[in-house]
């Protein structure tokens, strides 16, 4: 048997309240509470404050995000040029770009299919990036060209 302090398990205790419990009960109590802090720990970490459990699909709605029209718009524009940039490269690294951002491949097993090695994937991949870093820049960077004053 233990002695426990109900102000520490029922906040609406203004003063302490000693009783003496078993043994099983204090070890219950304990789990209770490192369970507890863990799960705030694990939404603290991750950001996460809401519940999916309710049943007035309110939190649902503030996890799944709703675009604005607009929104909409501007992501398919983006994802056209991204495209668009990926075409403008060589075949083998839109190939390689391709198979390692949009499927999930590893550089290792893309060196594998292709019987090259991991290297080679890797400097294919970081200049394919480069190219369509410079592709974006160019499309997105383009100065657009003033009046041109006339000498009076």
């Amino acid at each position: 048997m233990k002695i426990i302090n109900l102000r520490d398990y029922y906040p609406f205790y203004q003063s302490d309240f000693f009783v003496e419990v078993p043994d099983e009960i204090v070890e219950l109590l304990t789990q209770f509470n490192r369970k507890e802090h863990a799960d705030f720990e694990r939404r603290r970490v991750h950001k996460a404050y809401y519940s999916l459990d309710a049943g007035d699909n309110i939190e649902k709605d503030v996890v799944l995000l709703v675009l604005s029209p607009e929104e909409i718009y501007e992501r398919k524009l983006n994802r056209r040029e991204l495209y668009a940039a990926i075409n403008s490269l060589p075949e083998k690294q839109a190939k390689r770009i391709y198979a390692h951002f949009f499927l999930g491949m590893s550089k290792t097993e893309i060196a594998r299919t292709e019987g090259v090695g991991e290297s080679t994937i890797r400097d294919s991949i970081n200049r394919g990036l480069k190219n369509i870093e410079k592709f974006m820049k160019k499309f997105f960077y383009t100065p657009a060209k003033s009046p041109q004053k006339s000498a009076d």
